[in-house]
């Protein structure tokens, strides 16, 4: 049976060894295996639905030609391997900032390739599924599952949810800019590849922190996961920082916060800081200080600007007809 309307969603996720450059752009094959914590908090609802034409809807705006092509190109994946030719509107709607470095793409590409993997009767299994959706987003791939989630590179990179992360795991979410930034992941991405001298190294430690932090998950060795994310984002913004021209997304309040955090484990809290691209910043921390550290956060952050979030789930399928 042909269904005419699917509503899927996807949670964000937030990299702790995080991928950063392609050694192939065309297959998306990253240079190195990356590791996330998928957040229940943020999340993007997505909705295919038959139409007359071809459109894309994001956050309640008709998007332009240019906006629609990647998407509507990522769906041709799913044409052809179905027996549905129809055109269809996209409706996209993200429950936080898109394009700020809070991993919108992933999200939206995560719940994109759930609802299209239904709308066109493909059914793939989520691993299988990861290897279309990279095509979207590579770090969509790991959306589609819950928790702990590697995306695992090779000549067919593909995501598995590595541990259920039910122990005592938070992140807070510090939001230091809404606006969308001025210098998109993927050229960041090219041009720290292209021009850092630091990115070889980046690899390199990539390769090893991505084992050393999954033994620490298994242990539940929450201090060395937390000194391996930190490690981690501090070695990428330093490899973009190098390139040329440089790619600075720090801001006053960004550097503010890492050093709240600093601050903070210093009073023997344990919560180590992350980032991706963008000036906003994840705090890593146990379930069970998170609020603690939330109300001493806010004597500096207003609260508004501050999300708690625990382990999310997969991306599903939340309304069909």
């Amino acid at each position: 049976m042909n269904l005419h309307k699917i509503t899927a969603r996807a949670h964000a996720n937030i990299a702790l060894v995080k991928y950063w450059g392609k050694q192939d752009e065309k297959n998306v094959i990253p240079y190195n295996s990356s590791l996330s914590l998928t957040l229940d908090h943020l999340y993007t609802d997505t909705t295919i639905e038959t139409a007359n034409k071809d459109e894309f809807i994001l956050n309640g705006i008709k998007q332009e030609e240019a906006e629609s092509e990647k998407v509507f190109k990522f769906i041709d994946r799913f044409r052809e391997l179905s027996e549905r030719k129809n055109k269809i509107r996209i409706s996209s709607f993200n429950n936080f900032p898109t394009a700020a470095g809070l991993a919108s793409s992933a999200s939206g590409f995560a719940a994109l390739a759930t609802a299209a993997n239904r709308y066109f009767n493909i059914n793939l299994p989520r691993k299988e599924l990861s290897v279309i959706t990279r095509f979207g987003s590579g770090s969509a791939t790991r959306s589609l599952f819950g928790g702990f989630v590697v995306w695992q590179k090779g000549e067919i990179p593909y995501a598995f949810e590595y541990d259920s992360a039910d122990w005592d795991i938070a992140m807070i979410v510090v939001m230091i800019s809404k606006e969308v930034k001025k210098v998109s992941s993927k050229e960041a991405m090219r041009r720290t590849v292209d021009s850092s001298p630091y990115y070889p190294a980046w690899v390199e430690s990539a390769q090893s922190d991505i084992e050393s932090i999954k033994r620490a998950i298994k242990r539940h060795d929450f201090v060395t996961v937390g000194e391996i994310t930190e490690r981690s984002a501090l070695r990428m913004h330093a490899s973009m920082m190098a390139a040329k021209p440089p790619v600075l997304y720090w801001q006053p309040d960004t550097i503010k916060v890492l050093q709240q955090v600093e601050s903070l484990r210093s009073e023997g809290f344990e919560c180590y800081a992350t980032m991706d691209a963008g000036p906003n910043v994840k705090i890593l921390t146990r379930k069970s200080q998170v609020q603690t550290i939330f109300e001493k956060m806010s004597k500096e952050i207003n609260k508004d600007n501050m999300i708690i979030c625990l382990p999310g789930e997969g991306a599903t399928i939340i309304d069909e007809n």
